[in-house]
């Protein structure tokens, strides 16, 4: 595998994870939101997939987003009778964001980008290596 390759399918990684570390906190700025109308169904939390992707050029295999999916988890129902957006029996729906998971999904985002900066360093630094020993 070749410099150009390997950097290729790193800086896919860090596309894809840049990506779901949006999403997540999107989510996370959401996560209190509720709807608009009475009765209205509040944010609804979105979920980034990805899939293999082969470059033909270079043969190298990268990540692609697949979809940014809606989750079809159903909705936490509060009694807030007084609430503007609670329905004729005084229950507000809120989002299908649960913080923890959501701030677990954001570290594993986080380590997977840093090992792809990490494979970036590592065939940068094998590439300076080689062409000190080329001199």
């Amino acid at each position: 595998m070749d410099l150009k390759t390997s950097l290729g399918i790193s800086a896919s990684g860090l596309r894809a994870q840049s990506l779901r570390m949006r999403v997540i906190a999107e989510n996370l700025a959401n996560q209190d939101s509720v709807a608009d109308t009475p009765g209205g169904n509040p944010y609804r939390r979105r979920v980034a997939s990805f899939s293999a992707e082969m470059d033909r050029q270079t043969g190298g295999v990268g990540v692609k987003v697949k979809a940014i999916e809606n989750d079809k988890s159903d909705f936490l129902k509060v009694y807030q009778p007084g609430h503007p957006a609670a329905d004729k029996d005084g229950y507000v729906l809120k989002p299908n964001v649960n913080g923890l998971i959501e701030t677990a999904d954001m570290k594993a985002a986080q380590r997977s980008y840093e090992a792809n900066l990490n494979a970036i360093e590592a065939a940068k630094s094998l590439t300076m290596r080689t062409i000190d020993l080329l001199k």
